[in-house]
Order: C-alpha cells, then sequence, then structure tokens
C-alpha cells in the first residue's frame, strides 16, 4: 500500500505543476487579469493532493492505516472527490477565462466533490483512531 500512497502523491505533485502551467499559460494568451479558479487549482492540488498523501504515507509507516477496513474506502473517495472538485474548479476556471458564464450545475458538482472529500476525511480519522496505540504491523 505504501507504494499506492507514494504514487498518489507523485501524481497529484505532477497535476499541480501542470496546473499552475495551464493558469499561466492560459491567462497569458487570453490577456486575462481577472480572479478565476485557476489561480488556486495549483495549490489546491499540491495541499490536498501531494501534502496530504505524505502525511498519509508516514501515518501509514508509524500506524499501518492500510490494516483498518476504513482505509481502502478513505483512499478511492479522497481521489473521487479530488478529481470531481478539481475537475469543476478546471472547467469554472477555463469557463471565466474565456468570458463564458458557468451555471449553477458547476457550483453543485464542486459541492459534491467537497462532501466526497469530508466523507474520505472521516474514513481516514476513524481508522487512524483505530490504529492509535497499536503498533505497526510487521512486513514479512
Amino acid at each position: 500500500m505504501t507504494k499506492k500512497i507514494y504514487w498518489a502523491a507523485a501524481i497529484y505533485t505532477i497535476l499541480g505543476l501542470l496546473a499552475g502551467l495551464y493558469y499561466r499559460e492560459l491567462t497569458k494568451a487570453r490577456d486575462f487579469t481577472g480572479e478565476t479558479q485557476l489561480s488556486v487549482l495549483h495549490t489546491h492540488l499540491l495541499a490536498l493532493g501531494t501534502l496530504v498523501f505524505l502525511i498519509v504515507l508516514v501515518l501509514e509507516k508509524v500506524f499501518t492505516l492500510s490494516a483498518t477496513r476504513s482505509f481502502a474506502p478513505f483512499f478511492w473517495i479522497y481521489h473521487a472527490g479530488m478529481l470531481v472538485t478539481v475537475g469543476g474548479m478546471v472547467v469554472h476556471g477555463t469557463l471565466t477565462v474565456l468570458g463564458k458564464e458557468s451555471g449553477a450545475a458547476i457550483a453543485g458538482i464542486a459541492g459534491l466533490g467537497h462532501i466526497l472529500l469530508t466523507v474520505a476525511f472521516v474514513l481516514l480519522f476513524v481508522g487512524l483512531h483505530r490504529r492509535i496505540g497499536k503498533p505497526a504491523a510487521t512486513k514479512a
């Protein structure tokens, strides 16, 4: 499981850097100087993706979080939440830069992504609570 967590952090780093590049190049090409969701996409991916999974990697090494029933649901629901949230941000931000309106559906999708992230964090804390005080499982 540690390799999956590592790769999750690495992929979110790449996506975060690409998001910063996309923001810079799109706004420069369109001579856009206003506010857009794209301006915070880079930091969302790096903080909620890279940093969270680097912390989860450390917690896995210390507490063997993957030994809990809540870990796999946390892992996959978190990724789904990130995909939905980030996807909504990309669409909303790109439409803003292009001078088009994004409807209420985009805001609703972003809200769904945040709900998924919240559920995933609850699952992470449930698993962490169960593993605190227990020694890390030995790997054969």
